[in-house]
């Protein structure tokens, strides 16, 4: 383990290689979250449905994430997985403006590319779970959560103005090869990090039983099943609409691509915001109920855009300020989860808790998408964000009785002992 240290993670190489890897691929990810259902949606003529099973198939590979953490877990060293998962989405993302140049690219095409590119993610983040704590110290995670988040919250900010105007100028499968090069650099990236692997383990568990054991620990925790329940309805809710975004913002608000990517980015800026303000707004309002407070706002913002109508710019803007105010929150949210997660998992079982928890969390995902594009095409698309936007209010209940509401910081926080 890293000794600990108060300097700053800017001064850590090894950090500032890992940062640029997810950095770089963050960015690209953004022009692909835009190009993809563009391309159903002006390309194919999707319907609603048909964009809700395009979402769905982007993250039903978490379903698996369960036996994929847990198969993860069986190795000592999680770079070379990390790797494997990147040079996989290169590969997949590849295949799609390939298929456009041919003229064989179809809706069954792309619903194969979500699904291949999502369970590269999947194994990707597993991995990543353990790999984290070896990367940093434990007095760092909130640090370097930020930071991390920060990043992300910049490509929310870049990458859409620049994924819009790719789609505009290049074409939407053109634009996918940005997002592929970007996984090849963060595979070069990361190839370079010397970071020792976990401790052996020899339990000698089957598959099997380290998923159930990852389950098990889960669920029997006090601070991470409340936390999952409360982060699985938000996820639920908020993706009822996020499945509908793009189509909505294009053929609902009549914006184009160029108008939609730079009202994403331009409301990223709330992410980046959230970022820097989550640490001290965690110290001002307390963890939990900062946790609480990004639960409802979240999936409540689009609200906002729901509610859109007037000319072109005020359309704009309403969906740039639902971007924003939801950006912010979602980082009040996550970065205080996720360091709560660390803090409280022991090291041994990170891998397969982290893929149970993804099954669940992630996993609701798919279902989520899947019923915004039948409510889409059922009640209309304007309705349907109307009914994502009260998700975090359910979503809350599960931190009304939950240790996590009343927790203030990490002080004190350790794995249950036994």
């Amino acid at each position: 383990m890293r000794t600990a240290t108060a300097t700053s993670l800017w001064r850590d190489r090894r950090f500032r290689t890992f940062w640029s890897a997810q950095g770089v691929s963050e960015f690209g990810d953004r022009i692909t979250e835009l190009a993809l259902p563009l391309i159903a949606v002006t390309l194919l003529h999707a319907s609603p449905s048909q964009v809700g099973f395009l979402t769905a198939a982007v993250w039903l590979p978490n379903l698996a994430s369960l036996f994929i953490g847990s198969w993860v877990d069986q190795h000592r060293d999680k770079r070379p997985l990390m790797i494997a998962a990147d040079l996989t989405r290169t590969i997949v993302l590849l295949s799609l403006p390939a298929a456009y140049w041919l003229d064989v690219l179809t809706l069954g095409h792309l619903y194969a590319i979500a699904i291949l590119a999502g369970t590269a993610h999947v194994v990707f983040n597993t991995a990543y779970a353990s790999f984290f704590i070896r990367l940093v110290n434990r007095d760092q995670f909130l640090e370097a959560n930020s930071k991390l988040s920060a990043t992300r919250s910049v490509s929310f900010m870049a990458g859409p103005a620049v994924g819009g105007l790719l789609v505009q100028w290049l074409t939407a499968p053109v634009a996918i090869v940005a997002d592929a090069l970007t996984f090849l650099f963060s595979a070069v990236q990361i190839s370079r990090l010397k970071v020792p692997p976990s401790d052996a383990d020899e339990s000698g568990e089957s598959l099997l039983r380290r998923a159930r054991s990852g389950m098990g620990y889960l669920l029997r925790h006090p601070y991470l099943r409340d936390n999952l329940g409360c982060a699985t309805t938000v996820n639920f809710f908020n993706m009822i609409g996020m499945a509908l975004l793009v189509l909505f913002a294009s053929r609902n608000l009549n914006l184009s691509a160029g108008t939609i990517g730079i009202a994403f980015g331009i409301g990223a800026c709330g992410g980046l915001l959230g970022a820097v303000a989550a640490t001290p707004l965690t110290r001002l309002l307390g963890l939990g109920r900062l946790i609480a407070l990004g639960a409802v706002v979240f999936p409540a913002s689009l609200g906002i855009l729901a509610l859109a109508s007037g000319p072109v710019w005020t359309r704009a803007v309403a969906l740039a300020t639902a971007e924003f105010i939801g950006s912010f929150a979602v980082m009040c949210f996550d970065i205080p989860s996720n360091s709560l997660k660390a803090a409280v998992t022991h090291e041994h079982m990170r891998s397969r808790v982290a893929g149970a928890f993804s099954s669940i969390n992630y996993g609701v995902r798919p279902l989520g998408a899947v019923v915004g594009g039948l409510l889409g095409t059922c009640i209309g698309v304007r309705e349907t964000l109307l009914v994502s936007a009260v998700g975090g209010f359910f979503a809350v209940l599960w931190l009304l009785r939950s240790p996590i509401l009343r927790t203030k910081s990490l002080d004190g926080l350790e794995p249950p002992t036994g």
